[in-house]
């Protein structure tokens, strides 16, 4: 980029594009981009070291928009210095299969790290950036070769900061000390409803220092001079950095600048010419000038920074081959040569030892096998190690002066899981986190925004239905695993015993475009027998662990209900009823089968009867409405668990009794 432009020409090619682009619209949110156009020049003139040439470069620095609905401040960056981002694209803005949709989204525009608009989570995604960037610093960096170096830059509002995951998110990196991460705030005092100070009124810049947070406040966001000073202290701080920039929302805009009718609407004709001639800008809708491109394009900076860091690479390579080749391996998501020979040995393992114990202990136990050939891991769990078991012998705490492995999260449960898909999408590590299954809805967007984001996210949840027992219906989800089950690109695993958590664990591991559950009991599971064969086909998400000739019903259960299911399998043989049992574990896994095995595990024109301790309306679409589904639709009750068990209905003899009623018919 050339300093010979004046910075306000390059603002206002921001401001340019973006009433342009909504005006083509008639869709979208002009007043963040107008807003903070200063504040872009700053960072992506002096500071954002990137390639647009190269987006995937391990070393840039990451950039998020937290605010994501001012996505066209961002494409009008990436468009601007270089990026694959044509000014058709630009002119489709919020177009059907356009690179430029409403708002930002990760895998679709070139340059956009994470998809933002819930607000608050794109802050938080950026702590899981910034904490992997630290994280993968501690491992691999060596004298003189320091190959992760990278900061994380963010735009966030007033919404962004409402939110409650911003509370928690923040708390953490500043309890963290993740001095790399830098946010700027756009502090303009509007928000959809008008001026916030009617419900927004908190000290941010005091808040933020008692997070311990380095606090810059009172900068003018329209002088780039002073953004720009502002950014360089923030470097050299060893906490991370809150930038306050006082903003005018739509600056430029003479008649609607610094009201909420600039915020999520188009500016109109009028508006807009008026604008031009405010800002001296002669030139016609989509126009740029070839000196505000020379000024903005950053491709020659940018292919000379990776060529000095490629060429410190492969120094570093030469002298620590071993290291250089595992970042490279971790980096492109590669699991190492041998998960798969460790995965087979413990599965082995599994079904010489045939332990009865709970799920949540056979996933630790899986944790325990497979974390020694996996250094990528990186688990943790909202204030609940102890219960969820995600920790492991050689697990280390993460802490603001120690690298480890394990991260004490906190009760932050939706903060958690939005950090984990940060760190997913930072690269270098795959992340696990866990709760008790009835808080998922406290992380329920971020589970939907890995799945959207086809992260490799696992989240663990443990203490699954009313097998919890006495803590009662606040902690008896019911309803939790079915709802997630609607969610589209989320795996969803609910294993019965050792053997089955094994093949899960390796799955969500194995697993490069998507998120996966996995789903714990707290109570002891008996181990259930099987072939060679029915292993290898648990991992297809639902097979016949039970099969008997001429079957006159299907048993279908996952989870705590499959020992009760080959119960009443057993009792109906000796009632002259042969049954089948089918464990599916993944009904997300086995729906997306080959409809020959789907048909061979549900053999059409059987009867069918659902067994699972939650809601019963998911079941139908497997049992029809001509069969059976025992389930629960109420909420639980406070008592031992095997009271509960029997008090809804989770009995032989009521699973027998289902089975002659759908044979019947």
């Amino acid at each position: 980029m050339t300093a010979s432009l004046p910075t306000s020409k390059m603002a206002n090619a921001i401001r340019a594009l973006a009433m342009d682009a909504v005006q083509k619209a008639n869709s979208g949110h002009p007043g963040m981009p107008m807003g903070m156009a200063e504040i872009a020049v700053a960072l992506w003139s002096k500071h954002y070291r990137h390639n647009p040439a190269n987006p995937g470069w391990s070393n840039r620095d990451r950039f998020v928009v937290s605010n994501g609905h001012g996505s066209m401040l961002h494409y009008a960056l990436l468009h601007l210095s270089g990026y694959d981002l044509s000014m058709d694209e630009i002119k489709n803005f919020r177009q059907l299969h356009s690179k430029t949709p409403g708002h930002p989204e990760v895998h679709i525009t070139p340059g956009i790290e994470t998809t933002t608009g819930p607000l608050g989570q794109g802050i938080t995604n950026a702590v899981g950036m910034a904490l992997a960037e630290k994280l993968l610093a501690a491992e691999f960096n060596q004298p003189g070769f320091n190959v992760v170096d990278h900061h994380t830059y963010v735009f966030v509002g007033d919404g962004c900061l409402m939110e409650g995951i911003s509370h928690e998110a923040c708390s953490l990196a500043g309890t963290l000390r993740l001095n790399k991460l830098v946010v700027l705030y756009d502090d303009n005092g509007i928000s959809i409803d008008g001026h916030v100070t009617g419900w927004f009124q908190d000290d941010t810049p005091k808040r933020f220092e008692s997070y311990n947070w380095n606090v810059i406040p009172n900068v003018d966001g329209h002088d780039v001079a002073a953004v720009e000073a502002a950014i360089a202290q923030a470097r050299g701080s060893d906490k991370p950095t809150l930038i306050c920039c006082k903003t005018v929302i739509g600056k430029g805009a003479p008649n609607m600048q610094g009201t909420d009718k600039v915020h999520g609407a188009a500016l109109g004709d009028k508006e807009i010419a008026a604008t031009r001639e405010a800002l001296g800008w002669p030139h016609a809708p989509f126009e740029i000038p070839a000196d505000v491109y020379a000024a903005w394009d950053a491709k020659s900076i940018g292919a000379e920074r990776e060529g000095e860091w490629n060429s410190l690479f492969k120094a570093y390579a030469e002298r620590h081959p071993q290291l250089a080749a595992e970042l490279s391996r971790r980096l492109k998501g590669e699991l190492p040569a041998n998960f798969q020979q460790t995965v087979d040995n413990y599965i082995a393992a599994c079904l010489e030892k045939k332990e009865t114990i709970a799920t949540r202990k056979a996933s630790q136990n899986a944790i325990q096998a497979f974390a020694p050939v996996l250094p990528e891991f990186l688990g943790g769990s909202a204030d609940l190690t102890g219960s969820n078991l995600t920790n492991w012998k050689e697990c280390v705490a993460v802490r603001a002066d120690q690298a480890g492995n394990h991260i004490n999260y906190g009760v932050r449960e939706f903060g958690m899981s939005a950090v984990m898909n940060g760190i997913a999408l930072h690269g270098g590590y795959i992340p696990f986190g866990a709760t008790f299954l009835t808080f998922s809805d406290y992380s329920r967007n971020a589970l939907r925004m890995a799945a959207l984001m086809k992260t490799r996210s696992i989240f663990v949840f443990t203490h699954d239905s009313i097998g919890l027992g006495e803590d009662g219906p606040t902690h008896q989800s019911v309803e939790h695993v079915s709802s997630l089950r609607l969610i589209p690109n989320l795996d969803n695993w609910r294993p019965c015993d050792t053997v089955e958590s094994a093949v899960a664990w390796a799955s969500a591991v194995e697993r490069k475009d998507g998120p996966s559950t996995l789903i714990f009991s707290r109570q002891n599971l008996p181990y259930q027998e099987r072939t060679a064969a029915q292993v290898a086909d648990i991992k297809r998400g639902g097979y016949v662990l039970k099969d008997a000739p001429n079957a006159k019903a299907i048993l279908i259960a996952t989870g705590s209900e499959i020992e009760l299911a080959v119960k009443a399998a057993d009792e109906l043989a000796q009632q002259g009823v042969p049954v089948r049992v089918v464990s599916m574990p993944s009904t997300d896994v086995f729906d997306r089968q080959d409809a020959a095995y789907k048909a061979s595990v549900l053999t059409k024109g059987v009867p069918r009867v659902a067994i699972e301790a939650g809601v019963t309306s998911f079941w139908y679409k497997y049992v029809g409405l001509e069969g059976a589904v025992i389930g629960i639709d109420t909420f639980g009750e406070s008592a031992p668990a095997g009271v509960l068990f029997k008090h809804f209905g989770f009995t032989t003899e009521n699973v027998v009794a289902a089975v002659k009623r759908v044979t019947a018919q």
